[in-house]
């Protein structure tokens, strides 16, 4: 099977895609079950298993394929003690959010098994033939980034952090008050955080400022900003787009 086939919207990021799931943190729990006609990659995240992908030979679906994989999945999940599944990213190392709806033979799938949507994201798209240039002063420290991510998010955007093309944060008093990150995969932007104390004062849109120019210079057009929570933030400081929605489905076991 070839996966850019497979991947209809994402065709040309389909090899980047399977880098950054069999490349994860060294206690990640993971495996991938393939047919001649699919393939799909499975995760723990304590006791939940996660769905990362599913990929059919459009040559090949409505023959149960999919099913069969993703049975498989569930099956191996519930070796690893999984008391739920889902269809939803397992930070830090993802393919998406969750189900891209224009995906829909994967959500009539997924709805077809028993699982329920839960949660949308999305995902916003950046120009990157804007003017990034600014005057906040900006730095790149891995382990002095990853300690602040710790202690004010989680371990995943720690490792993300740590992993990714280009990261940056910037310092008050000596003291880091946030941090940006863009590479995790070639076009992606994130994660960002911005401490309490430091909002307002211009810090992420700075940050996001010097990671998207960092972007321009290896030739891409576009950003993508992943799993997006302040939807207003980024459309405001640099014109970013929701682009794609993602829904996220889960189903408990008995």
């Amino acid at each position: 099977m070839k996966l850019r086939e497979a991947l209809t919207w994402d065709a040309d990021a389909a090899e980047a895609l399977v880098d950054r799931l069999v490349s994860p943190p060294e206690d990640r729990r993971w495996t991938s079950f393939a047919f001649d006609d699919g393939v799909v990659f499975t995760s723990m995240s304590g006791d939940v298993g996660h769905v990362d992908l599913l990929a059919v030979d459009p040559a090949a679906r409505r023959r149960g394929v999919g099913r069969r994989l993703v049975l498989e999945a569930e099956r191996w999940a519930r070796s690893q003690g999984a008391r739920e599944m889902r269809f939803a990213g397992n930070p830090p190392c993802y393919a998406w959010p969750g189900i891209d709806v224009r995906y829909t033979p994967a959500l009539c799938l997924a709805e077809s098994l028993g699982y329920e949507r839960y949660q949308t994201a999305c995902n916003m798209t950046v120009d990157l033939s804007q003017d990034f240039s600014g005057d906040l002063p900006v730095a790149d420290d891995r382990a002095g980034v990853a300690e602040f991510v710790r202690e004010n998010w989680n371990e995943a955007w720690a490792w993300e952090a740590v992993n990714a093309e280009g990261c940056y944060h910037v310092e008050r008093d000596g003291k880091i008050v946030g941090f940006a990150a863009w590479g995790t995969r070639p076009s992606w932007f994130g994660p960002m955080g911005t401490a309490p104390e430091a909002r307002g004062l211009g810090v992420g849109a700075a940050l996001l400022r010097r990671c998207l120019a960092d972007m321009a210079a290896t030739g891409l057009t576009s950003a993508e900003i992943a799993w997006v929570g302040p939807i207003a933030f980024y459309a405001k400081a640099v014109g970013a787009r929701v682009e794609r929605i993602f829904w996220l489905y889960r189903k408990e076991f008995s």
